[in-house]
């Protein structure tokens, strides 16, 4: 099942995953992935694709809804202000650690009997690394923002994933899946792994320890900012969208229990909510499934969407068509996007803007409410957001934890 409109190079991907697939689906914000397209869903029996659920394992979206109104906030001057010490509190970018003095290092996911399944001449590394990062926010797309919705009211939202901790796994175990050691370089192809075979459950408990990792450090984050407005919290609303569930799929011979990898996906069975964003300069929602109790012909395409959406407004051009390419001073690309209407744009909407760059700007991506009308019926809208203050890391910062 395809959901909207996609360039060649996406649907060929998608036709490329569909051929080793059970079932398969892509969401209207589908983009060029690595092997897997962005915004795909593809469900196997009893196995799991390591590059299908990416480097930035659990990547996904947290929001919470808070007793605030955009009024306490203040003016644009307090706003900058609030700006600013978002970006004193928390670490946004590459290998950053997390210094503040409640850090959640003695989160008890570091006991976990999980992390037995790395090697133990790399183990205590590779811990000690993901105690420093728990709660940093990493660059490229991954945000902090601040909206208030229709009644104004305000919410908090962050999107990042399980940062140098995930990649690490994700980039080991397609290389053990080639025949390799851990700690060497491999080629980014897709190894199905049964879960049954000690590869494979060894991956999937990796998996699962970095959902629990990246749960801990979006909830950390969020609930951070919510203190630092002197808010309380509300309503919360978290959701994966590089994972991989078992989950029963409706076959020809009834329900069947698959491994169902969304890349770049948010899950949305009836009822279940998600935290959806735009871009820098748009509108964020949170919707959840429709409820399709009753209406057979909408059960039937939230079955073959695999109880999916969207988990952004996907992109138009690739970063580098965005920011231009430059070396050594002399301009290889020029930008796609011009920088004078991204501040107008930003100025127009009224955001507060800390950090991104124009491979962020609302020009590089589609504009959500056309992928939201793409997705159809399977989805309702529960609140629109708009958007205050947007941090996230600098333009020039460099992070290979994202995906």
């Amino acid at each position: 099942m395809i959901f909207g409109h996609h360039d060649a190079n996406t649907l060929a991907q998608f036709r490329d995953v569909s051929s080793r697939a059970v079932r398969a689906a892509l969401m209207a914000d589908g983009h060029v992935g690595y092997v897997m397209p962005i915004g795909g869903v593809a469900a196997y029996r009893d196995r799991v694709s390591v590059v299908g659920v990416g480097f930035d394992i659990a990547c996904g979206n947290a929001a919470i809804r808070t007793d605030l109104s955009s009024g306490d906030l203040g003016d644009m001057r307090r706003r900058d202000e609030i700006a600013d010490a978002i970006f004193d509190t928390l670490s946004f970018g590459i290998g950053r650690k997390n210094l503040s003095d409640d850090a959640p290092v003695d989160h008890p996911l570091f006991q976990d009997t999980a992390w037995d399944a790395i090697p133990a001449s790399h183990r205590q590394e590779l811990r000690a690394k993901a105690r420093a990062q728990l709660g940093t926010v990493g660059a490229g797309n991954h945000y902090v923002d601040i909206f208030a919705d229709e009644g104004d009211r305000v919410w908090v939202g962050v999107h990042f994933g399980s940062r140098g901790f995930g990649h690490t796994v994700a980039s080991n175990f397609i290389a053990l899946s080639q025949g390799l050691r851990w700690g060497q370089r491999a080629k980014e192809v897709e190894v199905l792994l049964p879960v049954a075979e000690p590869l494979g459950h060894d991956y999937w408990a990796l998996m699962t320890l970095a959902g629990r990792y990246a749960y801990a450090g979006r909830e950390w984050v969020v609930r951070k900012v919510v203190d630092l407005l002197g808010g309380s919290e509300e309503e919360l609303v978290h959701n994966h969208h590089n994972f991989c569930w078992v989950e029963d799929v409706e076959g020809p011979d009834g329900p069947e229990p698959l491994h169902v990898i969304r890349k770049g996906a948010t899950p949305a069975f009836p009822g279940q909510r998600g935290f959806v964003g735009g871009s820098m300069g748009d509108d964020a929602v949170i919707l959840q499934g429709a409820s399709s109790a009753g209406t057979p012909e909408l059960e039937q395409l939230q079955r073959q969407a695999l109880y999916s959406t969207v988990h952004g407004a996907g992109r138009v051009m690739s970063r580098t068509a965005a920011k231009g390419k430059t070396r050594r001073g002399k301009v290889l690309r020029a930008p796609g996007v011009d920088a004078g209407e991204m501040r107008r744009w930003l100025s127009r909407k009224g955001v507060v803007l800390r950090g991104g760059d124009l491979d962020e700007a609302p020009q590089a991506y589609r504009r959500l409410d056309d992928v939201l009308t793409a997705q159809g019926r399977t989805i309702e809208v529960l609140h629109r957001l708009r958007p205050l203050i947007v941090c996230m890391a600098p333009g020039d910062t460099f992070d290979p934890y994202r995906d």
